[in-house]
């Protein structure tokens, strides 16, 4: 598994991460399955959220290891706040509470990274700025990061905190590409020329900011996975091909086309299935050539001009 530096930080970790949002329904037995084949297979990042499951995706995942501090050692946590029941919150006392919760659930002291999860329009950035050193100094959180922002909000919150801000987890797949669709549609009057995220991956390259790759199999909005989907005919017919020709399976085509990116992607894979986390994690060992690469892009319906 290769192993990427995430931001600007010392914080290295697997190039995969494993998205724990479905673990709530898994059995104790079940969920360490799920949790030891991701380790085994070089994916030591695991990516939680306070409202995953009401909370009980983090209570399940730290019971199904019987957490404690030599697998502590072993993984990379980070956990999200700021969603709540119809509207998002980003003040200080949420922040800190959110964060006391998710160390209770998950039975660590820390956080190896923080992520506020959708934007707050109402957010005071001061507070978070406030929220942010509280955490840090003692010792709770050791990184910080958003979620689903783009460059004008990042850059707002950069001007009052004082903490680095080392990743950003967007959705991005084959078929959610608009960050990409931009650059290649440029002065042109189509629909992928529109800037619908203020050039956020340029933004993070020029920053050093690692963007997650969240939903990397779904399209749309959780509208369903495309992999094996006959509405994606031309897509699924190249990426079998290009899977049968590396020895892998498609979903692991998927990723490492994510993965072929010069941004250095860090991708969120969600899957509760042992045998399909262990077919992702060779995505780390496939590269993709340019021509596979725009060969899949063409293939799931794209134009280049």
């Amino acid at each position: 598994m290769k192993r990427i530096t995430i931001g600007n930080s010392a914080l290295t970790a697997s190039e995969i991460s494993l998205g724990c949002m479905r673990m709530a329904d898994l059995s104790k037995e079940d969920a360490n399955k799920v949790i030891n084949t991701a380790l085994e297979n070089g994916i030591d990042f695991f990516d939680h959220a306070d409202i995953y499951g009401g909370g009980k995706s983090e209570e399940v995942f730290a019971d199904a290891i019987d957490m404690n501090a030599t697998i502590r050692e072993k993984m990379i946590l980070q956990s999200k706040c700021g969603i709540r029941q119809g509207f998002f919150d980003f003040s200080k006392e949420h922040i800190i509470s959110s964060v006391e919760g998710s160390l209770k659930r998950l039975k660590t002291d820390y956080l190896d990274t923080l992520l506020l999860h959708r934007p707050d329009t109402l957010f005071e950035p001061k507070e978070v700025a406030a929220a942010f050193t509280e955490l840090e100094k003692s010792g709770k959180v050791r990184h910080f990061g958003v979620s689903n922002q783009n460059p004008g909000q990042i850059e707002l919150l950069k001007k009052y905190v004082d903490q680095e801000l080392i990743a950003n987890q967007l959705q991005f797949s084959i078929m959610h590409t608009g960050m990409i669709d931009t650059g290649f549609n440029v002065n042109m009057t189509i629909d992928p020329s529109l800037d619908r995220d203020g050039g956020i991956l340029e933004y993070s390259r020029l920053n050093n900011m690692t963007i997650q790759a969240w939903s990397p199999f779904q399209y749309g909005f959780f509208e369903g996975v495309f992999l094996d989907n006959d509405k994606f005919p031309e897509l699924n017919k190249t990426i079998d091909k290009i899977a049968a020709d590396k020895g892998v399976t498609n979903s692991a085509i998927a990723v490492a086309w994510i993965q072929r990116h010069p941004a250095s992607f860090q991708t969120v894979v969600g899957t509760m299935n042992p045998g399909r986390i262990a077919d992702i994690a060779k995505a780390s060992d496939v590269t993709l050539s340019r021509e596979e690469w725009y060969e899949i892009y063409r293939a799931a319906g794209n134009q280049l001009p």
